[in-house]
């Protein structure tokens, strides 16, 4: 986009920019999402920001309107597998508030002046600006939904000391924390979190999605693969409640997801046993349910194809589900290699029950969290009835992920992870694209040879020879093209959709 088509979709109030860019108006020292309800501000008085702390490092302070900072994230942060879209998604999840400048440009095998030179080239802030305006983003949600003391909000959110978390928030939202708190925003408004919990201890907040969101699906994906102890999925379809406990920095902790979709947004509650990991809890769960996503983006590349349009048409908004834990959803997919749904859930039951670390107090079926990969690499996992030959490779992939030989982080380089993966014995092109797409998040996997696929294929119409050729029309949303013929209908689109789908996939 330039600057003109920038300013018609502030003008049209267009969500489908939210969190792609923000704009500032220099009358008013304001910055705000292209969808502020706001009167639109003249052209000449308009200024454009890739991030928000490029726009505060200007001197502009968020919109208590719109608020800004409550956006979905860029679907180019995922799309991006350069060092800057490695660092973002290593930002967001906390890396420079635990670790600093230095360990995010360890991570990314980069000097810190290089990491802090490349973003500031092209983001207008470096990492501590970035990670400064998520420190305030955090800061906000806490005044606003607990009744936790400055003091405390200021340390939870990642502030070196409660001068600086007074600093920050005046300066942000030209308000103190005492006022920020008293402007908390109503239940049924669509930019802020919900009211106050009346559970203590329960953090509720309101997590950002943009365009449609096929929340059914998506639900029915973790329903079927939910492992107990770890996971539970309750009530019914249109209705129902994902939890799941969450290893953190930290502390263990646990969510809880609605499948009933807001007004942009899907109501998440989170309990904490450090209220330090709250920016890492959320950025963990919007992975999961692929929240950054963008669907019209995904919808414009895959309706040119015809058979992929109907499916487009039938499930707008599909997502391709992440993961919280990306050595977990390593190891769960090595017990899924060749078996069904069920059975790899049976045996993710198995490994949980043998392996996992139990929590302090379960919370009704959650009673663990998935098993250390430190633990696995030496288990004989006899439990589990698998062949020798499996639980050597569950064991080799697990041996791997503990001594760094593969690193699956949030800035993980992912053809670099790809091909570690596939020099672990046993670990074959199926299993490190399934690794890549959904551990590492990449939107542009395809599963060339998967059984589900070509079966889902099969069904919609669509030709299966010359597969990977046809799929490069495809690129870079290739992972949602496998998830749309992964839901691909029995009969013509027009029938019922199935029971059942991808039955033979972790």
């Amino acid at each position: 986009m330039n600057e003109d088509s920038r300013y018609e979709a502030v003008r049209s109030r267009d969500a489908r920019f939210d969190g792609a860019f923000f704009f500032a108006v220099s009358t008013t020292g304001i910055y705000c999402r292209p969808s502020c309800p706001a009167t639109t501000p003249r052209r000449r008085n308009v200024a454009f920001f890739p991030t928000a702390a490029a726009a505060q490092g200007s001197g502009f302070r968020a919109c208590r309107r719109c608020r800004p900072d409550a956006v979905p994230g860029s679907a180019e942060w995922n799309a991006r597998a350069d060092v800057v879209g490695r660092a973002m998604r290593l930002i967001s999840e906390g890396v420079v508030d635990r670790e600093g400048v230095a360990g995010l440009a360890a991570r990314l095998g980069y000097s810190a002046r290089q990491v802090q030179r490349q973003l500031n080239a092209e983001l207008g802030a470096g990492p501590v600006a970035l990670a400064r305006a998520q420190r305030a983003h955090t800061a906000r949600i806490l005044l606003q939904t607990t009744g936790l003391q400055a003091a405390e909000i200021a340390f939870a959110a990642g502030f070196a000391s409660v001068r600086q978390f007074n600093d920050t928030i005046k300066e942000i939202y030209a308000l103190t924390p005492s006022e920020l708190r008293a402007a908390r925003p109503g239940k049924g408004t669509r930019f802020g979190p919900v009211a106050p919990p009346t559970t203590p201890g329960v953090l509720p907040l309101r997590l950002a999605f943009r365009g449609p969101y096929a929340a059914r699906q998506l639900f029915d994906h973790l329903q079927r693969r939910a492992i107990t102890g770890i996971e539970e999925v309750s009530g019914e379809p249109g209705a129902r409640t994902y939890r799941r406990t969450l290893r953190l920095p930290h502390g263990a902790g646990i969510a809880e997801v609605d499948e009933a979709a807001g007004d942009g947004w899907l109501d998440c509650r989170l309990h904490l046993a450090e209220l330090r990991d709250l920016t890492t809890a959320s950025q963990r769960v919007r992975r999961l349910f692929d929240l950054d996503a963008d669907p019209y983006a995904v919808a414009e590349r895959l309706r040119a194809d015809a058979v992929l349009a109907r499916l487009v048409d039938r499930h707008p908004g599909l997502r391709s589900p992440g993961a919280p834990a990306p050595d977990e959803l390593a190891v769960r997919a090595v017990l899924g290699q060749q078996v069904s749904v069920a059975a790899g859930r049976t045996l993710g039951g198995a490994l949980v029950a043998a392996y996992g670390e139990p929590l302090p107090e379960p919370a009704g079926a959650l009673t663990h969290l998935f098993p250390r990969v430190d633990d696995l690499a030496q288990a004989a996992l006899t439990e589990l009835g698998m062949p020798e030959s499996r639980r050597a490779t569950l064991r080799t992939l697990s041996t791997a992920l503990a001594d760094g030989t593969v690193v699956l982080d949030a800035g993980a380089d992912r053809d670099e992870a790809e091909r570690a993966l596939l020099g672990l014995r046993g670990i074959g092109p199926w299993t490190a694209g399934y690794i890549r797409m959904r551990a590492l998040g990449d939107p542009d996997v395809l599963l060339v040879g998967d059984a589900a696929v070509l079966a889902g294929m099969r069904r919609a119409g669509a030709p299966t020879a010359g597969l990977r050729e046809r799929a490069n029309a495809w690129r870079p949303w290739r992972s949602y093209a496998m998830h749309h013929f992964w839901n691909a209908p029995v009969t013509e689109p027009a029938s019922p959709r199935p029971t059942t789908t991808e039955s033979t996939r972790p």
